[in-house]
C-alpha cells in the first residue's frame, strides 16, 4: 500500500457551516432519510423547538404554531423575538447566542448556541424573522450562506416572537421524508412537559393540564396497579405506577423539556431514590430489583446549565441542578423521600399494592434463580451452536469491526425451512436459528415461562438477551417462516414472547 502524504497541505480549516455541513453527525445525529425517529430531520425541527420552549420557561409566549408541508417547516413562537440588531448573528455566527446569558435563559435546554446554526448549515432554504415592538427583522439564507439581509420594517399588529421557516438540504437528507406519528409524539412531549403551554401542529393542538401524569396515560399500555402517582416540586416533576402486564423498568425522564432517551444523572438518581424510600417507608431491605421491576415512571426536573454527553442532548451528565449547587443525587433524593413518603401515608391502598408486588416479584426472582441454572445447563447439553445455532462469524458486541451493524439472525420454521438461507447466507454476518414446530404462547405469562420452556430459552440464548438488550448478538433479527397461516401464527407467537 502507497504511504499517503501527510504535511502542511493536509491540514485544513474549516468555518462554521462547512464543518456542520462536513460533520453533520456530530450536531445531529445520524442522518437517515426520516424512516426512523431518531434520525436528523426531526433533530432540526427538535433544535428550533428548544429555542421556542426556553421562551415559555423563561414566562414569554404561550403558544408555538408548526406547519409542515412539502418537506417544509415552519415554527412560529410568540416570545420575545431574537433583538432586531442580532437576528443575523443568532443564526450564522458560531458562539452567539442568548443561551450564555444566565439571567436571560436560566434553565434552557440550549447551551452553544448551535442548534439553529447547524439547521441553517444543513438546510438548502433557511429563513428567520424576528418581530419585536411592532417591528420586525428577515433574513434568507441557503447551506448556511447569507442570501439576502432585508431591512428593518414596520409589522403592525405582529405579536411579538420568531419566525423560523427551513427546508432541509436534500444532497444530505438523502429522499427525506416526515412521518407524522413521529412528529406529533415529539409535540406531545413538549405538551406534557409545559402545562399551559399550547401548540398547534397543521392546525391540531396540544394541550397538557396534568403534565407527566397525562404522559403516563396516554404510553401505558395495558392495566396497572394502582392509580398513577403524580408529584411535583420546584424544579421537578414525577409520575409513577407499576404495571401488571409488563415485567421490565420503563422510563420516560426529561431535563428542560429535553426527552433524555438514554437516561443519565437525573434518572439513575431517580431509581436509587424510589428505592430508598421504599425501603425506609415498609422498614424492609427489599431488593432493588424487586421494587423497580415493572414500574413505569417518568421524571422531569430543570437545571441550570445542564452538561450533556453529546450535541443531541440524549443523556444527562450534570452532577449538579445548577454550578456549585445541590447535587443531582441529593436533590432527587429529597424530594422523593418527603413526597413519595406522604403520598404513601395519606393512600394505604397503594401502599399495600405496592409491597404486594413488591413481594410477588421477590418470590418469582427466588423460583427464577433455581430455574435459570437448569436451563443453563439444558442449554449446554443441547449444543446450542451445533443444533439449533448456525452462526456467523461477526457479531454486534464485535465493537472494532465495521460489518457490526450487518449482524443479522433469520429465524425458520424448522431445519428443512432454514436449508436454502444457510445454503445462500453471508457466513460472516448471516446466522440462522431453526425452530421446531410452534413455539408456545407466552402471552401474559412471566418470564418463568421463558427458562421452563426449551425453544424460548434456546433461543435466548442465542440472541443473548438473557440480561436484557443490551448484550444482542445480532444487529437484525428476522422472523422468516413460511407466507401461509402457520407461518403468520408462528410470527405472532415470536413476536408476543
Amino acid at each position: 500500500m502507497a504511504k499517503s502524504t501527510y504535511n502542511e497541505d493536509s491540514i485544513k480549516s474549516l468555518d462554521w457551516k462547512e464543518h456542520i455541513r462536513t460533520r453533520p453527525g456530530m450536531y445531529i445525529g445520524k442522518l437517515g432519510d426520516g424512516s426512523a425517529f431518531d434520525d436528523g430531520i426531526y433533530v432540526l425541527i427538535k433544535e428550533v423547538m428548544d429555542n421556542s420552549i426556553d421562551e415559555f420557561m423563561m414566562g414569554e409566549g404561550d403558544k408555538i404554531e408548526i406547519n409542515i408541508k412539502d418537506g417544509v417547516v415552519t415554527i412560529r413562537d410568540y416570545g420575545r423575538g431574537i433583538p432586531l440588531g442580532k437576528v443575523v448573528e443568532v443564526v450564522s455566527k458560531i458562539n452567539t447566542g442568548g443561551k450564555y446569558d444566565s439571567e436571560a435563559f436560566k434553565k434552557s435546554i440550549g447551551l452553544n448556541g448551535v442548534g439553529t446554526k447547524a439547521v441553517n448549515a444543513l438546510s438548502i432554504n433557511f429563513k428567520v424573522t424576528s418581530y419585536r415592538d411592532g417591528q420586525a427583522k428577515t433574513a434568507d439564507f441557503s447551506k448556511g450562506e447569507l442570501v439576502k439581509e432585508y431591512k428593518l420594517v414596520a409589522a403592525p399588529g405582529e405579536k411579538n416572537g420568531t419566525l423560523v421557516e427551513f427546508k432541509p438540504d436534500d444532497s444530505i437528507f438523502k429522499k427525506y421524508h416526515f412521518v407524522h406519528e413521529y412528529i406529533d409524539r415529539m409535540v406531545w412531549n413538549y405538551a406534557f412537559l409545559n402545562t399551559g403551554l399550547k401548540l398547534y401542529l397543521n392546525g391540531q393542538e396540544y394541550k397538557s393540564d396534568n403534565g407527566l401524569k397525562d404522559l403516563l396515560e396516554k404510553n401505558i399500555t395495558g392495566e396497572i396497579l394502582y392509580p398513577i402517582i403524580h408529584l411535583r416540586g420546584e424544579d421537578i416533576e414525577l409520575a409513577m405506577t407499576h404495571s401488571n402486564e409488563h415485567f421490565s423498568e420503563e422510563y420516560y425522564s426529561y431535563v428542560n423539556g429535553q426527552f433524555t432517551t438514554q437516561g443519565g444523572t437525573h434518572q439513575a438518581a431517580f431509581r436509587e431514590a424510589v428505592v430508598k424510600t421504599i425501603r425506609e417507608f415498609y422498614k424492609k431491605e427489599f431488593d432493588p430489583t424487586d421494587v423497580r421491576k415493572s414500574i413505569i415512571a417518568a421524571i422531569a426536573v430543570k437545571v441550570q446549565e445542564p452538561v450533556f454527553e453529546s450535541q443531541t442532548k440524549t443523556k444527562l451528565g450534570s452532577q449538579e441542578i445548577a454550578p456549585g449547587g445541590q447535587s443531582m443525587r441529593s436533590f432527587i433524593n429529597d424530594f422523593i423521600k418527603e413526597q413519595l413518603d406522604n403520598y404513601l401515608h395519606k393512600n394505604p391502598d397503594t401502599a399495600k399494592a405496592i409491597e404486594a408486588k413488591i413481594l410477588a416479584n421477590e418470590r418469582e426472582r427466588k423460583e427464577l434463580s433455581g430455574i435459570q441454572k437448569l436451563a443453563r445447563e439444558r442449554a449446554k447439553k443441547a449444543s446450542l451452536h451445533n443444533k439449533k445455532l448456525r452462526d456467523c462469524r461477526v457479531h454486534l458486541d464485535d465493537t472494532k469491526d465495521v460489518r457490526r451493524l450487518d449482524t443479522t439472525l433469520f429465524i425458520c420454521e424448522g431445519d428443512s425451512a432454514s436449508g436454502s438461507i444457510t445454503k445462500t447466507r453471508d457466513v460472516n454476518t448471516q446466522a440462522v436459528f431453526s425452530l421446531k414446530g410452534k413455539p408456545l404462547n407466552c402471552f401474559g405469562l412471566g418470564k418463568k415461562v421463558v427458562y421452563e420452556n426449551e425453544e424460548f430459552n434456546l433461543l435466548q440464548a442465542a440472541l443473548n438477551i438473557e440480561d436484557g438488550l443490551e448484550e444482542l448478538r445480532y444487529n437484525n433479527v428476522v422472523i422468516a417462516t413460511d407466507a401461509d397461516v402457520d407461518g403468520m401464527h408462528i410470527r405472532l407467537l415470536l413476536l408476543t414472547g
